[in-house]
């Protein structure tokens, strides 16, 4: 995956998550724009769009930080 799908991604992931979202409510959201992209392609992109946004939104960015670690620790079981 590119950096431009990633970016896409991370906007999907910004504008979709909300407080109290699950990360699989979530994960079902981002696919339905984004058919292609794997889980571990939407962590990543979270966590990208974490960095890249997280002095605009601090509440978007706590957000998708518990989803992307939530992810990250499901995928390293």
């Amino acid at each position: 995956m590119d950096a431009s799908e990633l970016q896409a991604i991370g906007d999907t992931l910004i504008r979709l998550v909300t407080p109290g979202m699950t990360p699989k409510d979530l994960v079902k959201a981002v696919r339905k724009e984004h058919p292609g992209a794997r889980k571990k392609d939407i962590a990543r992109a979270a966590f990208h769009a974490i960095i890249a946004k997280a002095d605009q939104d601090p509440g978007k960015s706590r957000n998708l930080q518990a989803f992307a670690l939530a992810e990250r620790a499901q995928q390293s079981e």
